[in-house]
């Protein structure tokens, strides 16, 4: 009797932040889909109305649509395979016994607290500027022609920003994870005679596969919203060769003033962010599992 009225108490308890957070999600949501059926154009009004799946038609056959879906994958793994593998490296790095091991820490860490725009300004005006930027600098030094990143290799350019920016949250999952690793696993293959490689792929790495998991799973989904660094640098061009999905949605609702084809998008971004979300939940439960 005392653990079923325990599980109700808790429960009483545990209902208003439920609720709270039911509503704060659903809310929008509703409102999105609602929008997203209807002619809303801020610049004429009085045309709004019930236009059925005319948004989402138009979202699906824009030029730029499947362009920006594929910017928007080539962003996400392509920041992924940066984070993970300077990650680990870095994490084996500070994870040694040096002098200052803890400024090193917190300078590695630093750049995760720097402001989307802030981080992607900083890159383009003091390194990939190509009159004042330090590359260019260096370029110039080398006597060869300075690097226009942003207009030549813009998506690479968004990547390397972005990478930056989440790098430090990847090394501290990581390094984490190494400090959990027994020493005494690690002596005792190399009292074995097992090089530093072989130790690196027999015991380190495995240990290091779930939080790797973990690693990817957060990422991808904060970076599947990425839009900061895009509208600070690139503006999604040129033309529309840096636009992700989420920056397409922005320029429908802010530069074109078109909320219904924005919130069509969105919803479009919702459903295919689901599917991604699935088929690594999938993948990463196997991992977690095995």
């Amino acid at each position: 009797m005392s653990t079923q009225s325990t599980r109700l108490a808790a429960r009483v308890m545990v209902a208003p932040s439920v609720i709270l957070l039911f509503v704060w999600m659903i809310v929008p949501l509703a409102l999105t889909l609602y929008y997203s059926f209807r002619f809303f154009r801020l610049l004429t009004p009085e045309r709004a109305g019930f236009n059925g799946i005319t948004n989402y038609a138009w979202f699906l056959n824009a030029p730029e649509f499947w362009l920006a879906i594929v910017n928007t994958l080539v962003l996400v793994l392509g920041v992924l395979v940066i984070t993970v593998v300077l990650g680990v490296l870095i994490a084996l790095l500070i994870d040694q016994p040096v002098k200052g091991q803890g400024v090193l820490r917190i300078l590695v860490i630093a750049p995760f607290f720097v402001m989307p725009p802030v981080a992607a300004s900083i890159w383009e005006n003091l390194f990939m500027h190509p009159q004042n930027g330090l590359f260019a600098a260096i370029a110039t030094g080398f006597g060869a022609q300075p690097i226009l990143f942003l207009e030549n290799y813009p998506m690479a350019s968004v990547i390397g920003i972005v990478a930056w920016e989440w790098l430090p949250f990847s090394t501290l999952i990581l390094l984490t994870a190494l400090q959990s690793l027994s020493s005494e696993q690690l002596e005792a293959a190399e009292m074995d005679g097992a090089s530093a490689l072989a130790r690196f792929r027999y015991i380190i790495l495995p240990h290091l596969t779930r939080s790797i998991t973990v690693v990817v799973l957060i990422q991808t989904i904060f970076l599947l919203g990425i839009f900061g660094e895009i509208y600070t640098t690139t503006q999604g061009g040129p033309g529309s060769a840096s636009t992700t999905l989420p920056y397409m949605i922005f320029k429908q609702a802010i530069v074109a003033k078109d909320i219904g084809r924005a919130a069509a998008g969105g919803i479009i971004a919702v459903i295919l962010a689901n599917i991604v979300a699935f088929f690594l939940m999938r993948s990463i439960g196997k991992n977690l599992d095995a």
